[in-house]
């Protein structure tokens, strides 16, 4: 059986930049498991899997277009430190949720200088390349309720 439309395939990843650097891994973990077709995974990698069966291996770079987009500067914002009530520390790499027009976003510290937090809250892998090594481990058929839910249904159904 073929990753197409309405199924559901299970994959092992090994996500790295450019550097070779290991960003995420499925390795020691469940696979990764997704309904394909509803934009749950990256653009670039569900592209990638479609038609893919199970035991292929393969790997695939994904460009920013594909994967997270580009560094929007309208993200990045400078927050004064008394903006941040009730925490002692803070550090370059802490992430915080903020509450925005749109609602809450993720937003990470990238500088602390002279009582100004600079925040930025583009997806820490906005703007790189996504160099995917994957295993194909499942694929079978989405049921009705998870065509309708538009997600996986089972067991460890932690999101990404």
């Amino acid at each position: 059986m073929q990753i197409a439309e309405r199924t559901v395939a299970s994959f092992h990843y090994t996500l790295t930049d450019d550097d070779g650097k290991v960003i995420d891994s499925s390795a020691g973990n469940e696979p990764l498991a997704y309904l394909h077709g509803v934009g749950s995974i990256v653009p670039g990698l569900e592209k990638a899997l479609e038609g893919r069966g199970v035991g292929d291996r393969f790997d695939v770079t994904v460009s920013p277009e594909e994967g997270y987009g580009t560094p929007n500067d309208m993200l990045i914002q400078e927050v004064p430190r008394e903006a941040f009530q009730g925490i002692d520390e803070i550090e370059p790499g802490m992430a915080f949720q903020a509450q925005t027009p749109q609602g809450a976003i993720s937003v990470t510290v990238t500088k602390v200088e002279n009582g100004i937090v600079t925040v930025d809250g583009n997806h820490p892998l906005a703007g790189k390349n996504l160099h995917f090594a994957i295993e194909v481990v499942e694929v079978r058929e989405a049921s009705v309720e998870e065509c309708l839910h538009g997600h996986v249904h089972g067991a460890g159904g932690h999101h990404h």
